[in-house]
Order: C-alpha cells, then structure tokens, then sequence
C-alpha cells in the first residue's frame, strides 16, 4: 500500500510528490478576494492529476524547457518542476491564474514562468523553443479543436520532442485526436490517477513523422 503521509493542515493535498491548495484553503480563499479567474481557471482539475500519473510512468528528460498550455493554477507544471526539474513557463489566456500559480509554486519550492498569451496563437519559433508541450483538460469547446491542432502542428514543426494533453474524454477531445492521427504518430490510451482521489480519462502523446 502506498506511504500515508500528513499533511500540515486543513484543505491541503499532497499528490504525486507536491502539495497542492483546496478551493477553502485560507490562501486560496484570500487571493480570490482580488483575483477571480473567468475560463475555467477556479479550481484544480481532475486531468491534471492525470497527466501527473502518466508522466510518473512516461517521464520527461531531466532539466529540459517544457511548456504547460492552459494552465489554469499550475499543478502540471509545480509537478515537474519538482519531479524533473523542468524549466517550466505556464501559459494561459486568463492573468488572473497566476497568483494562484504562484503560491503553488512557492508552496513546493519551485520556480514557474507565467506568461499571458493565447496558447492557439503562439508562433511556431515560440512553441519550438520547448522539447515537451504539456496540457490538461483544454480542448473543452468545439472552437477549440481546430486552433489546438494547429498548435500542435507548429510545435512539432518547429522542433518540439512530445505533445501530451489529458482529458476526460470529451467528445471535442476525441475530435482532436482524430485530426493528430492524421498527421502525426498518436497514440490514445485510457489512463486514471490515484492522488488525491481516483480520476478516469484519456491521455494522447504526439510526436513527429519526421
């Protein structure tokens, strides 16, 4: 059985090597007096934790730039800075995430890059900057699909290594999926996490033909 390990105090999770906030931590409570985040971004979501599985089995090269899209309070990328020592930037349309980011960050000590930008909009050179793309729970709205496919494209294009996103199992999900078969070599496998709770989707790993 795993090691149970306490934590300090109330409304605080340990998972997959890192600490991470519930909604009624006092931080958390203190922090959306000023900031409330408007795309989704109120909350850790359950692919996150996903992903974090899959790349406790898959990992990433140690020390290596990676970039999470989407990333909402940043779990993904505290995880692998801690685990990997990923030189992280976090990148999201929404600014108002990042204090939450922050505070995970510091949490865990590690350091987190934020960056404001659209992530379906970023440059090829931008994207081919960093050998892993990482992303959970993005693909959420039908006008979604086509831009993120798009991304993934200049990403590998430009010399990005691996493109991994985790998700629920949507229906605009799977919609993309299809669109990275068709160009590059995909692969689907059903995955769950265990930490904090059990959590159930899909996890695609994309890479070049090339």
């Amino acid at each position: 059985m795993p090691k149970l390990l306490r934590v300090p105090e109330a409304h605080v999770d340990y998972a997959y090597g890192i600490y991470l906030l519930g909604t009624k931590h006092r931080l958390i409570k203190a922090i959306k007096t000023r900031y409330q985040p408007t795309i989704h971004g109120h909350k850790a979501w359950g692919s996150g934790f996903l992903l974090m599985d899959y790349l406790t089995h898959n990992g990433l090269r140690r020390g290596v730039k990676a970039l999470e899209v989407g990333c909402g309070w940043g779990g993904v990328s505290v995880f692998c800075a801690s685990k990997f020592g990923s030189k992280m930037t976090a990148v999201d349309l929404d600014p108002a995430v990042f204090p939450y980011v922050g505070v995970l960050a510091e949490l865990n000590e590690v350091k987190i890059k934020p960056r404001k930008a659209d992530f379906t909009r970023l440059k090829g050179s931008e994207l081919g900057e960093f050998q892993y793309l990482l992303g959970s729970d993005i693909c959420f709205w039908d006008s979604l699909v086509k831009p993120l496919a798009r991304m993934v494209n200049r990403a590998l294009d430009n010399g990005a290594s691996r493109v991994i996103i985790s998700d629920p199992g949507r229906p605009t999900f799977y919609e993309f999926c299809d669109l990275m078969a068709q160009r590059h070599n995909a692969s689907l496998q059903a995955w769950y996490a265990i930490e904090p709770e059990r959590f159930e989707g899909e996890v695609i790993e994309i890479r070049s033909k090339k």
